[in-house]
């Protein structure tokens, strides 16, 4: 029985952060994966909800489903990680690319989180290029997929591809290279693996932003965004993609959720270690950039 047939993908829409969560299952075997699962924040009163991670949950519980892995594509810049939290109710194993070491590395300097480990040892399994997942009956194979952040993945399973922020739908091009690791050299080798795929494969997507009155795109195939992708189409070469991609990223603001995300994030979803009074802080650097606080030697 090949993949099309036993695989089962239900996607879900958050629309804050116009960001997708998908539910990889074998129905047969009723073994199921949450990846990129989103914990939606209020950075104004500095709360949390649930309810959409829930709204996954509940259906994957009325699927009968064991959830088994909560994967991440990369740490997130632009919403908090619910990974923690689906850990917490169903005792699923947490996964990501081997590369977050590097990406909590830079990020504990930037927030002073002297206390945080730095080898990955909030998740369960550090993956790298090659590695295979068992979900019941399916095999899903690990691509490093770097550019946009140095720990980006790609989860591949039949003929579905879970790429992150590698690429989105084919108007909106492709991801932004400027933050730390980030690489748009790497990311054009990224996409290029990906287009070798074969043309059906599926793309599953984790952002869309439509047009108003439109639907959110959750997947694109290979031969669709070969033939599409404003910004990396079958001719386009990496001289020029790395060239609109710099100049281009130069021009973009930060996330309106980066400062919170990556703090929580490189935690797997756990909140900050509490102050002396009980109460967890996120921190906001005052008058200092992100890149400049990442370049300052340790004391």
């Amino acid at each position: 029985m090949g993949f099309l047939f036993i695989m089962k993908i239900r996607s879900f829409y958050e629309p804050d952060s116009g960001t997708w969560t998908h539910l990889l299952a074998d129905p047969a075997e009723k073994a199921a994966a949450i990846i990129d699962p989103v914990w939606v924040f209020d950075p104004v009163s500095g709360s949390t909800d649930r309810s959409f991670i829930d709204r996954v949950l509940a259906h994957a519980d009325q699927e009968g489903y064991r959830v088994e892995w909560a994967l991440e594509t990369h740490a997130h810049a632009d919403h908090l990680t619910a990974a923690e939290l689906v850990r917490q109710q169903t005792g699923a194993r947490l996964a990501c690319g081997r590369g977050i070491c590097a990406v909590q590395k830079n990020f504990a300097r930037v927030f002073n989180m002297k206390q945080t480990p730095v080898d990955g040892s909030q998740f369960d399994r550090l993956l790298v290029e090659g590695d295979v997942i068992q979900l019941g009956r399916i095999e899903i194979k690990i691509l490093e997929t770097p550019g946009h952040t140095s720990d980006s993945i790609t989860y591949l399973a039949g003929d579905a591809a879970f790429i992150g922020d590698t690429l989105f739908a084919p108007a909106y091009g492709t991801a932004r290279c400027d933050f730390p690791g980030g690489d748009a050299g790497q990311l054009y080798d990224s996409i290029r693996k990906l287009y070798r795929l074969p043309g059906q494969t599926r793309l599953f997507l984790c952002h869309d932003y439509p047009a108003e009155g439109q639907p959110p795109a959750k997947e694109v195939s290979v031969a669709e965004s070969r033939e599409r992708n404003i910004h990396l189409q079958e001719d386009t070469t990496r001289t020029g993609f790395v060239s609109m991609r710099n100049e281009r990223d130069s021009q973009l603001g930060l996330p309106r959720l980066i400062l919170p995300s990556l703090q929580v994030n490189i935690l797997a979803g756990a909140a900050p270690e509490p102050d002396s009074n009980g109460v967890t802080y996120l921190r906001t650097p005052f008058n200092r950039t992100i890149a400049e606080l990442i370049k300052e030697e340790e004391p």
